[in-house]
């Protein structure tokens, strides 16, 4: 998968979302560097590339999926990236997305987009940046509670901080497009 548009989508990451700097991460740890996938999920280029490799790695492998979500906000830009070169592609997958809580008003629904899916839909559920893998686990049993089966968890970039192996616990495999030591090694 390292190929042209790898290395691009790596640099613009290195550029826009990677910084040494000491931080309170969402799990109430402290690091000495930072990753802001926000910041290369919203830039045009960095959104169409995440498009392309995140869906290039859910068609490389079973079990292939009829949806993307996930929790929002980090996974937000990432899911309508992979939604959109889907359907330029003439694969189409729909995107979802989970709310931290529920709607306050109407139906008071957990997911946005529900209805573009099909009963009982295979999905994988996507991530800006896995550190521990609670927020990721926590968008897996709302998905699930929700009726939806997550077949698959992909993530722009692993800090391998131990997320990896939470998720590998809770019966599942983190496929990262990038891992923390792609984004400092070069």
């Amino acid at each position: 998968m390292r190929d042209e548009l790898w290395e691009r989508l790596r640099r613009i990451l290195v550029e826009k979302s990677y910084e040494r700097r000491r931080v309170i991460l969402t799990s109430g740890r402290e690091s000495d560097f930072y990753v802001d996938g926000k910041q290369t999920s919203l830039h045009p280029e960095g959104a169409y590339l995440i498009g392309v490799l995140i869906l290039r790695q859910l068609n490389s492998r079973e079990p292939r999926v009829q949806a993307v979500g996930g929790m929002t906000l980090g996974a937000d830009p990432i899911v309508s990236a992979v939604a959109v070169v889907s359907h330029l592609e003439g694969t189409p997958l729909p995107a979802f997305i989970i709310r931290k809580e529920p709607k306050g008003h109407g139906t008071g629904q957990w997911i946005e987009g529900k209805k573009n899916l099909p009963p009982r839909a295979s999905v994988a559920i996507l991530e800006d940046v896995v550190t521990t893998g609670g927020t990721t686990l926590k968008a897996v049993e709302r998905a699930e509670q929700e009726g939806l089966r997550v077949v698959r968890i992909v993530a722009l970039v692993d800090r391998e901080e131990g997320g990896a192996e939470a998720i590998a616990r809770a019966g599942f495999q983190l496929e990262a497009i990038f891992r923390r030591s792609d984004l400092e090694t070069r």
